[in-house]
């Protein structure tokens, strides 16, 4: 199985007197960012059988322009565990769940997918050997294992800049 994940674009500024961030949108600049980087994800040949997304706006937006560069809406799926407040054992499981052979693309929010990279590859919890993922930063991870626990090896990890520059 391949395990893409996929930080949401820059989205608009937090406001203090919203305390419910969920509906907070891509800036114009982040989804510009999103489709370059999907256009070049298509290139190198990448498919999905499954894009899930966290439920919250900026990343559903994200999932749904990587959806539409590769001619797969049918395939975007809204994962609450996928949400900032979700349980990443949650999304272990549900990964598990899909067939061995399927592509899946995550897109979700920091500090989540960082702490699903670093599970997942078993890199050290230490500040200096711990992964960060980016805004619109990409990685891509081949999963050995389900069972004990989630397991895989890093293969990419990709800035936006390194994916769309000329």
């Amino acid at each position: 199985m391949e395990l893409f994940i996929l930080r949401h674009g820059e989205a608009g500024q937090r406001l203090s007197s919203n305390p419910s961030d969920r509906q907070r949108s891509l800036t114009a600049t982040g989804k510009e960012e999103v489709t370059e980087v999907a256009k070049a994800l298509r290139k190198t040949g990448t498919k999905f059988d499954v894009i899930a997304s966290s439920p919250l706006k900026r990343a559903y937006e994200t999932a749904g322009i990587v959806a539409n560069v590769f001619k797969m809406s049918n395939k975007l799926q809204a994962w609450s565990e996928l949400a900032p407040e979700g349980v990443r054992t949650e999304v272990y499981r549900k990964i598990c769940r899909l067939r061995q052979e399927n592509s899946i693309l995550l897109v979700g929010h920091e500090p989540q997918l960082s702490e699903m990279i670093n599970d997942i590859i078993h890199t050290s919890r230490s500040k200096s050997g711990r992964i960060v993922l980016k805004k619109a930063g990409l990685v891509r991870i081949r999963i050995l294992a389900c069972n004990p626990v989630l397991s895989g090896e890093l293969r990419w990890l990709l800035t936006p800049k390194i994916l769309t520059s000329k």
